[in-house]
């Protein structure tokens, strides 16, 4: 009997391991249906609380179809998109073509100053550099080298966008499409996942996705917030404080803001690239912008503006976005993001909040019982 059972053991493990096998390669074949129902299950999470703003509008007393509000719904948020789109892209297209024209021997006398004093403290430094060393000297040589201040490096660029853009529409009007449905019913992802779950198990996940939908809407939702916020403080110091004019001030903030989205490893990387688009827009384009100051001066102006934009950040946006909408303290995040950027690096990181929250509210809902679990995410107990 026990050999049986054993038997019976074993065959079920490897019947349990081959549908996984078989559900992964489904999966893995069909990952790009996949990837657009994840994309429409996020347009709709950010949609829903203007399809709840439109379902609330009543004419004497009565709504409008729920279809109807859910093509309101996906028109606002293509109409936000294109608006954002047809305000930066020119612009950052035009900062690209100023960086282009660049002529590397006039921008490299503009900065004489400053240079004259890095090589003077290289060569006290490192002596063996000899009396004759000239940054700029190695810095020019290198950049014509590479050469990568060509015209038609950013031209193979665009026209590489240009193509990507014509292969992604495809994409786009799939995503809306599906995005259309989740909005129209909200409750077909939950009666999708009721019907793959067994039945005495369906009134939690209903409920874990119901909870799930609604801390991934807010976190989706205060991250764009997170967004734009930074980029308008960025925005206004870069035009009132550095005066680096309304193009540069926009499209270096915007750049930015997106890239403040990485956490921690972002905004680093936002404040460097902001900081060398500046200094390039100030001493080498044509048409030179920027505070009448000494470069150093310049440098901490620019280093004070990200800065302080940063401060909010972490004091005003982050606290909101990644702890009071996800339920999840600081440490907690903190750990969960070290753990996903040491897996997968930057994906990882961007993935990791949305992933954490799924996982933290399944593990409440179906594993109370488990007294780590129930101190991790507070639902009651000792």
């Amino acid at each position: 009997m026990d050999k049986e059972r054993s038997v019976d053991k074993l065959s079920r493990y490897i019947m349990y391991t081959t549908v996984a096998a078989a559900v992964i390669a489904i999966c893995w074949f069909f990952r790009d249906v996949i990837i657009y129902m994840l994309a429409a299950g996020l347009v709709a999470l950010v949609g829903r609380p203007i399809m709840n703003f439109l379902n609330k509008l009543k004419i004497k007393g009565k709504g409008l179809p729920s279809w109807i509000y859910a093509i309101l719904t996906i028109i606002i948020i293509i109409a936000i998109f294109l608006a954002i789109v047809a305000t930066i892209i020119p612009i950052i297209a035009g900062i690209a073509k100023d960086i282009s024209m660049v002529n590397v021997e006039s921008a490299a006398q503009s900065i004489s100053v400053p240079l004259e004093e890095i090589n003077g403290f290289l060569i006290s430094t490192f002596p063996s550099l000899g009396e004759d060393f000239r940054v700029e000297t190695v810095i020019l040589n290198e950049v014509k080298k590479l050469n990568v201040l060509n015209v038609s490096l950013f031209s193979s660029i665009i026209n590489s966008i240009a193509s990507f853009v014509a292969s992604f529409g495809v994409g786009i009007f799939s995503v809306m499409f599906i995005a259309f449905f989740f909005l129209k019913d909200d409750r077909l992802f939950a009666n999708i996942i009721g019907a793959l779950v067994p039945d005495r198990h369906e009134k939690n996940a209903r409920e874990a996705y119901s909870d799930i939908e609604h801390l991934l809407s807010r976190y989706f939702i205060g991250l764009i917030v997170e967004v734009f916020g930074v980029a308008l403080i960025d925005f206004l110091g870069l035009l009132l404080i550095a005066r680096l004019g309304f193009n540069a001030s926009i499209g270096i903030a915007f750049i930015c803001g997106v890239l403040n989205i990485i956490p921690y490893v972002g905004p680093l990387l936002g404040g460097i690239i902001g900081t060398v688009l500046a200094i390039v827009m100030k001493y080498c384009c044509a048409l030179p912008v920027g505070l009448d100051v000494s470069f150093w001066v310049f440098i901490i102006i620019l280093v004070a503006i990200f800065w302080f934009a940063q401060i909010i950040d972490g004091l005003i946006y982050q606290p909101v976005i990644y702890s009071n909408s996800i339920k999840a303290s600081a440490l907690e995040i903190f750990i969960v993001l070290l753990m996903a950027g040491h897996i997968g690096g930057i994906i990882g990181m961007l993935v990791a909040i949305p992933c954490y929250t799924v996982l933290r509210v399944i593990a409440a809902r179906f594993f109370q019982n488990v007294k780590f679990i129930r101190k991790l995410t507070g639902t009651g107990g000792d």
